[in-house]
């Protein structure tokens, strides 16, 4: 079996970007912990981060799945527009004129962290279980892995998706969503390292620097693939379609992990 296999020595598990596919992430980190089967470290990327790093930080999947159950979109929705605000937003706008270069300010979205994160856990290299967060810097076009440093910034980065977003300020440089350059979150693995990743389509009409669904899909010795179909997509209208996306998400892992290997 699925399970069998990932039982037989420690693994990371590898979260892809896809948008507000953090429910489904959510999902499988349940079936997982139903099944006892914690990985040994954990790669996110854009979605993947949002629900990997409360996760690796010490929040359990049912803790997370319990928070993200009840989220609004006033959580996270502070638009910089003027035309998409209301008028107590224009008037906090005037007292404070910070703007992004995303349609969000994502001040909302960083308190958010704050409260999906252990608030005891400041720094990615405090995590109980070892985190690598994959964002993207923009002026060198290159994919960043971070392993050290605040935790909420790598996440708000990672997440930072173009035109939603403005980018992050890390080190000094900008931080954009991981998925520009690295949509699964490979950079972050090692040669040969196990590893069960659990891939998000890829819906947009855009072409992708970092490779087509099917590359990303391909199993290997060292690499199983969890891909669940038919989920809801999720968005800010629609956060109902993501609380099914995690039920769909940690029933179909629960059937995977019984499957055998052949049947994949």
């Amino acid at each position: 079996m699925n399970a069998d296999w990932l039982r037989e020595a420690p693994f990371t598990l590898v979260l892809s970007s896809g948008f507000f596919g953090f429910f489904a992430h959510t999902g499988v980190l349940l079936a997982l912990e139903d099944a006892d089967l914690p990985p040994a470290r954990v790669v996110g990327t854009s979605a993947g981060a949002i629900a990997g790093g409360p996760w690796a930080s010490g929040i359990s999947a049912a803790e997370l799945a319990r928070r993200l159950g009840t989220l609004e979109r006033a959580e996270f929705w502070d638009p910089v527009w003027r035309g998409l605000l209301s008028r107590s937003e224009r008037a906090e706008l005037k007292r404070d004129p910070g703007t992004s270069l995303g349609l969000l300010r994502g001040r909302k979205f960083d308190a958010l962290l704050g409260d999906m994160l252990d608030s005891s856990i400041t720094h990615i290299e405090d995590c109980p279980v070892p985190l690598a967060i994959v964002t993207h810097d923009l002026l060198r076009r290159a994919t960043v892995v971070q392993t050290r440093g605040p935790i909420r910034p790598a996440i708000r980065a990672s997440a930072a998706l173009p035109l939603m977003f403005g980018p992050v300020r890390i080190d000094g440089r900008l931080h954009a969503d991981g998925g520009i350059g690295d949509r699964p979150g490979f950079s972050a693995l090692e040669a040969g390292e196990r590893c069960l990743y659990h891939h998000l389509p890829h819906t947009s009409r855009w072409p992708r620097p970092s490779g087509s669904d099917a590359d990303d899909c391909r199993p290997s010795r060292s690499r199983r693939v969890l891909l669940i179909p038919g989920l809801p997509r999720a968005g800010p209208t629609a956060l109902d379609h993501g609380r099914r996306a995690i039920v769909i998400a940690r029933e179909h892992t629960r059937r995977w992990l019984a499957e055998s290997m052949r049947e994949r």
